[in-house]
């Protein structure tokens, strides 16, 4: 299309409200859409971009429709015909940037462009890059296909499924890389159950996928792919089959019985091969969900205990040779995953064993104590295993009222507990940070044990609508401009105000994101001394992400 031409999002509403400010229209009736094209003045498309203040680029955006549940924020509604999205623009000129901002007060990639100045930064609200100080590489962003998850979006209509799905699997969504997937049932689930719960078959003659595999994980999983070729998906398994524990429950202070430890490696296995009949491969697999909660008795849902020299045999002697010896050798096996809390001494007791440490690639954590157990734990561990790449595997936050039995739909307050949790991993050497379900309904079901949960999107099939909530946009903010492969960069600040971490994409993009936790506007400068200085005034509770050449 020649530049001179603006393309611009229309509606044609019937009987309907039609919003002129967004080009969109609400009311029962979904709108038709369609692409109308205007002419702007030459001279509009010869200038070159202004600074921030003067010039924006929206027009390719479709902007969120806000709905407001009293919950201290909003949500962005979609249904069968309209979901806001964001298209990732190109990249300015070396000299200037884009900026995307979402905000408590209803910002939502929110975006506009400028230009660097060379004026020095002031010292004490100035951010500082060192492109000669390098940390981790970044695996990627994502979210798990749980049984709850996959069941909430099949009850949406076909056209509403596809809207959800974009609005994470592709660039114009959250562009998510990751999808992790339970083996068997979790806790998110309407019901217990393994792949073999049949008492006594050591040949596992009778393992076979569950209709929530084939109903709902195994399709949607193939739409991610179609969406995005490049996701990776991994699994873990909350529990072995009854038959194989000491405690024959999928519940409880239960160990996995040591003359079934080679039949729970070709468990794993066969998981493998069944998921890859279906043209699905996993990046990884996990040793187990949550084996240091698993050693307590007050487990309630489905979960496995496994003492961390026990875990380090089994990885030693059974799961890690017929991984290795299968087709599956590429696949890798990831530790730990669980909470932060047992971290140091369940890693290194396991690691006690030489050739499970060799065969474990990666150590997987859960956010749900990272506020009350100290970040430097994380990089205590990369110091001690270097060679070990440290991923989050899960984290969530809210459940519903307990009254009106609804969530807090549209909670700012969730969405900045994401931010700041983002942020705080990705500062101690995490790669990768994946989200716990995809979806929810408004009620945080199904959980069969009744432990209901919160989600970046909610799902009402009465109103054939999704609802993006506010930590939906929290981790977009991430997961859409910080791509596998980035390397996290240096950044030094002296303000306790605003949280920031920064990135050098494979693209040779430097991506800045920056919080503002106060109530108050923030001024801040991001100094570059290649390219200069960029001075903001950050919105009170209010997300950045920058990203220039």
């Amino acid at each position: 299309m020649p530049e001179d031409y603006l393309m611009v999002l229309a509606c044609t509403c019937s009987v309907r409200t039609f919003y002129p400010s967004s080009g969109v229209c609400l009311g029962i009736d979904y709108p038709r859409l369609k692409w109308v094209i205007f002419a702007q003045s030459p001279s509009s498309t010869q200038s070159r971009p202004q600074p921030e203040s003067s010039r924006s680029t929206k027009a390719l955006s479709a902007p969120c429709i806000p709905r407001d549940f009293g919950n201290n924020g909003t949500v962005c509604v979609c249904n069968a015909t309209y979901c806001d999205s964001t298209p990732v623009t190109e990249v300015p000129d070396i000299g200037f940037y884009m900026h995307y901002t979402s905000s408590k007060d209803g910002l939502r990639f929110s975006t506009i462009d400028g230009v660097f100045n060379k004026e020095l930064p002031a010292d004490s609200n100035s951010f500082q890059l060192d492109f000669d100080t390098t940390f981790q590489p970044i695996h990627g962003f994502g979210g798990a296909f749980t049984d709850a998850a996959t069941m909430n979006i099949k009850t949406l209509s076909p056209d509403a499924q596809e809207n959800l799905m974009r609005t994470y699997f592709t660039e114009e969504g959250s562009n998510y890389h990751f999808g992790r997937v339970p083996i068997g049932s979790s806790d998110f689930s309407t019901r217990p159950y393994t792949y073999d719960d049949y008492e006594g078959d050591v040949q596992l003659e009778k393992f076979s996928l569950a209709d929530e595999d084939l109903l709902y994980k195994i399709p949607l999983m193939k739409k991610a792919v179609e969406l995005n070729p490049e996701i990776k998906f991994f699994a873990a398994a909350w529990s072995a089959p009854p038959w194989m524990r000491t405690d024959n429950n999928y519940t409880g202070y239960g160990f996995l019985r040591k003359e079934y430890y080679q039949v729970y490696a070709r468990y794993h296995e066969e998981f493998l091969n069944k998921y890859e009949d279906h043209g699905l491969k996993m990046w990884a697999i996990s040793a187990g969900n949550e084996p240091f909660y698993g050693m307590l008795s007050i487990t309630y849902y489905n979960s496995m205990g496994w003492l961390p020299r026990d875990v380090g045999t089994w990885i030693a002697n059974n799961l890690g040779p017929t991984i290795c010896k299968s087709k599956h050798s590429k696949t890798l096996i990831i530790g730990y995953d669980d909470a932060t809390s047992g971290l140091v001494s369940y890693v290194n007791e396991t690691f006690s064993n030489g050739l499970a440490r060799k065969y474990i690639a990666g150590i997987a954590i859960h956010g749900y104590t990272d506020t009350s157990i100290p970040a430097n734990v994380l990089d205590g561990v990369h110091e001690d295993y270097p060679e070990k790449f440290l991923i989050l595997t899960e984290y969530s936050n809210g459940s519903p009222d307990a009254e009106t039995g609804i969530l807090a739909l549209g909670s700012w307050d969730r969405g900045e507990e994401y931010i700041l949790d983002i942020i705080q991993n990705l500062q101690n050497w995490v790669t990768g940070w994946v989200d716990w379900n995809l979806a929810l309904n408004i009620y945080g079901k199904p959980n069969w044990r009744g432990i209901l949960g919160d989600a970046a999107v909610i799902v009402n099939p009465e109103s054939d609508e999704f609802y993006k909530q506010p930590k939906y946009y929290a981790i977009a903010h991430f997961s859409k401009f910080i791509p596998p492969g980035s390397i996290r960069i240096g950044l030094t600040h002296g303000m306790t105000s605003v949280k920031a971490v920064a990135f050098k994409t494979l693209k040779n993009e430097t991506v800045v994101v920056m919080y503002n936790t106060y109530l108050t506007d923030q001024n801040v400068t991001i100094y570059d001394s290649r390219r200069g200085q960029i001075s903001l005034k950050l919105p009170p509770k209010s997300i950045h992400t920058l990203i220039y050449y």
